[in-house]
């Protein structure tokens, strides 16, 4: 196939198959050429690797981690784009393509079937902007059998997903990345390199995964915890939790005060450890966050 990073090539191959971008699907396809080899390499994609990727569009990507990977399977919503993978891809006998809805697959199954033979898989992906928290954290919270997923997205959801937490910059959904992993900024990606052109630049993250290490003894209260602390994020945590799981405050304040974290703090100061004892304070009083 011809360079799917040109202009001209793009366009002739989607007018081919009548094909026309979606805004509701967030369809922007790469043509800077030095972006998808450099994403590729640096996701771990290569001999004896299996790649899970994501949102294939036309392929681009999807061809780099190919030449890497012995073998890569890649999801994708819209069905209108199997005709013209079929075609960008038909020189490869190790690529599979399942027409599906992320959020909606058991990931876990899927792994277990298509990557049977393989003792490390690892997701890649550049995700549309409109589904990169919820793909994100699926991904995260379904606990697959990765070792690493590198994702493209928004350069200020990179900058949140990878800041550290007890910053600024912090958020409900960073304080959930560092808890499964450890984030990393790759490299900035301009707007001016994908076709149609966004209105805001991208990056690359790699999330290296690993297992929690904060002594949680109830997950689900830890998030709900972390989620209600955020809520209303200009406010202290003890008016956020309090307010966001309608508990009293005079209950929410004693749980600070066993935890030991000051309750006059904001969101964005503590970090996971902190969320951690706030989380376990909770399950030891019995006062179970709704």
């Amino acid at each position: 196939m011809e360079n799917l990073s040109n202009i001209r090539v793009i366009k002739e191959l989607l007018s081919r198959h009548g094909f026309t971008f979606s805004k509701a699907m967030g369809q922007n396809f790469l043509i800077n050429p030095s972006v998808c080899p450099r994403m590729a390499s640096l996701s771990g994609a290569k001999k004896g690797v299996g790649v899970l990727e994501i949102g294939p569009g036309i392929g681009v990507l999807t061809n780099e981690l190919l030449k890497l990977s012995d073998k890569v399977v890649a999801v994708e919503l819209d069905d209108r784009l199997i005709p013209v993978l079929s075609e960008t891809l038909s020189e490869y006998d190790h690529f599979k393509l399942i027409s599906a809805d992320i959020l909606k697959l058991d990931l876990n199954q899927l792994i277990k079937e298509e990557f049977a033979d393989f003792e490390e898989v690892v997701v890649c992906a550049n995700l549309p902007y409109y589904i990169t928290s919820p793909v994100i954290m699926k991904l995260l919270e379904d606990r697959l059998p990765v070792s690493s997923i590198t994702v493209m997205v928004q350069k200020e959801a990179a900058e949140r997903l990878c800041a550290r937490d007890g910053t600024r910059e912090s958020s409900a959904i960073t304080v959930a990345v560092r808890y499964f992993s450890e984030p990393e900024m790759l490299f900035g990606v301009s707007r001016g390199s994908f076709m149609p052109s966004p209105n805001v630049d991208s990056a690359v993250i790699r999330l290296n995964l690993r297992e929690p290490r904060f002594g949680v003894k109830d997950e689900k209260t830890f998030f709900k915890v972390v989620k209600a602390a955020f809520a209303q994020r200009r406010k202290t945590i003890l008016n956020s939790i309090s307010s966001s799981l309608s508990l009293d405050k005079k209950s929410v304040s004693d749980i600070l005060r066993k935890a030991g974290i000051d309750e006059k703090l904001r969101a964005e100061r503590l970090t996971v450890s902190d969320f951690a004892k706030i989380s376990n304070a909770f399950t030891d009083s019995g006062v179970e966050p709704t």
